[in-house]
């Protein structure tokens, strides 16, 4: 498995957490970090996901809202929600990961952590927000 891939895991997890503990992106970062054996190497760009995503994570929630058709954000799993946000971060503000990738390894990474359902699902609302933003 990738760098990246390990640092999506990793973002997605602290993501996670922030959900039930209502803490900062570093906090929340920092603590996962704490607690659990992780690649080193995959740091980077895990913070670098984690705090993108905290810091924009009402823009990310408008842009999903408005491509999940009958979906309230609120209804989706935490874990659905969450991947969603991270590659909706990588296609809008990270210039060096193509959207399709971003997509890819979201799906790749729902198969781990989502539902049977995950991986379409996340895959239709991601393929609509890259549709909206020009993709």
């Amino acid at each position: 498995m990738g760098i990246r891939r390990k640092a999506r895991e990793i973002a997605l997890q602290s993501l996670y957490q922030m959900e039930f503990e209502q803490n900062s992106g570093l906090e929340a970062f920092e603590l996962f970090c704490r607690h659990f054996q992780i690649n080193k190497k995959s740091l980077p760009y895990a913070k670098e996901l984690v705090l993108g995503v905290a810091a924009k994570k009402e823009e990310l929630n408008e842009l999903i809202r408005g491509s999940a058709d009958n979906w309230r954000l609120e209804r989706m799993s935490v874990i659905d929600r969450n991947i969603i946000r991270l590659a909706v971060y990588e296609i809008c503000f990270c210039d060096d990961v193509p959207a399709e990738v971003a997509i890819n390894e979201a799906v790749e990474i729902a198969k781990r952590f989502g539902t049977e359902e995950s991986g379409a699902f996340i895959n239709g609302v991601l393929d609509a927000v890259n549709r909206a933003v020009g993709g």
